[in-house]
């Protein structure tokens, strides 16, 4: 039933995944680099990415990992890959049931509303404006960031590619 929209959360959850197993080489000085325009240094970029992923699917949801009560800043890249993982999982159970887009959600402690299907396109929208400020900061640094577009990730899970002659 959410087959399109498994796509783009499986696309969303394998780009940031990606971006992180591309930094896990990086030394600590270039993961604590930032440039102007960007959310912060590669880090807390990703943390805040990981961090708020996983807190849409919780409100739209109620599933929660472990790990986000206690929710603290790690400079472990295997750690940030494993919540990735673990957050990849929980959007399939979400999206393995019909979706109610128009359901009002709310956020901030009660203070603002929003259907559903408003909180899902913000999910999206804010992995992809993150992930970019992150490979912007690499290619500052001369380190060439991975591919992250929807083509590369259906090359790479065989939901696209060339076509055969």
């Amino acid at each position: 039933m959410n087959d399109g929209l498994t796509d783009a959360f499986r696309h969303n959850s394998w780009a940031t995944a990606s971006l992180v197993e591309a930094c896990r080489h990086l030394p600590k000085e270039k993961l604590a680099s930032t440039a102007t325009g960007t959310y912060g240094d590669v880090v807390g970029t990703l943390n805040h990415l990981v961090l708020a992923d996983a807190g849409y699917l919780r409100r739209l949801s109620g599933l929660e990992p472990s790990w986000l009560k206690a929710w603290e800043e790690t400079s472990d890249l295997e750690e940030l890959a494993s919540r990735v993982e673990e957050s990849a999982r929980n959007w399939e159970t979400f999206l393995s049931e019909p979706v109610d887009a128009e359901r009002p959600i709310l956020l901030d402690q009660g203070t603002y509303e929003a259907k559903a299907g408003v909180v899902i396109a913000q999910a999206l929208n804010h992995g992809n404006v993150h992930r970019e400020q992150v490979c912007a900061i690499l290619t500052g640094l001369g380190v060439e960031p991975p591919d992250l577009q929807a083509w590369a990730w259906g090359e790479a899970t065989g939901r696209g590619g060339g076509l055969q002659s």
